[in-house]
């Protein structure tokens, strides 16, 4: 089970969820709605370098315009990217044309059933999908703290599965385990579930939250 934590913002936060065995950690770079996560890509690139190699540096990003994107990847460095925008799969391929060597994630924001075709458009121009929830209310699109609806994620996981697909939206340690259980991703996603008061990340939820992700992995083998 692979897990990243988002809405990394220092080094040692990054570090921290590394040493605890994270498979990614999530920079959030090119803000287009609310989230107090947000860093520059000069610093999501610094922090991208520290990393160990096994743990990946993922630009998470709101961003749909194609040269913005392309010019947030070459400050940072970061060549895998999650793509939060409502970006069209022809923009994707004119951005693997541009950069070479990119992972590329689409996110599915899952508020109805609708949200079942929506990966269609996309199977073949990206690497993978995170499965994610919205909070119109506060504008928020990632980081809400809110879960979905996990049978339409399951849905989509048993439909489009043949790809990594990650499901986010309100996890946390206390809920990790049977998310997976009833959706059964490929990794687990987790930002606000993560943090301390302080809007950092506490050491002891990341620590819970890989641990009890991986471990429901274990269980099922």
């Amino acid at each position: 089970m692979d897990v990243k934590i988002c809405g990394i913002r220092r080094e040692q936060d990054a570090l921290l969820a590394a040493s605890f065995g994270a498979d990614a950690v999530g920079l959030l770079v090119g803000k287009r709605h609310n989230s107090p996560d947000f860093i520059t890509a000069e610093l999501a690139g610094q922090i991208a370098r520290k990393l160990p190699s096994t743990t990946a540096a993922v630009l998470v990003t709101h961003i749909p315009d194609l040269d913005e994107i392309e010019r947030l990847i070459r400050i940072s460095g970061i060549t895998t990217v999650q793509l939060h925008s409502d970006i069209l799969p022809e923009t994707i391929r004119e951005l693997r044309r541009r950069v070479s060597g990119l992972r590329l994630f689409k996110v599915v924001h899952v508020f109805s059933g609708e949200s079942l075709g929506y990966p269609q458009a996309f199977v073949d121009v990206v690497d993978g999908f995170v499965l994610d929830s919205i909070n119109p209310g506060t504008n928020q699109i990632g980081g809400t703290g809110k879960t979905h609806d996990w049978s339409i994620s399951r849905d989509i996981v048993a439909r489009y599965g043949n790809v990594p697909i990650f499901l986010a939206g309100g996890l946390d340690p206390k809920n990790v385990r049977s998310a997976i259980e009833f959706v059964k991703p490929s990794g687990v996603d987790v930002n606000s579930g993560t943090k301390g008061e302080d809007g950092f990340k506490d050491p002891v939820k990341v620590k819970e939250f890989i641990e009890r992700a991986k471990g429901s992995q274990e269980s099922r083998n």
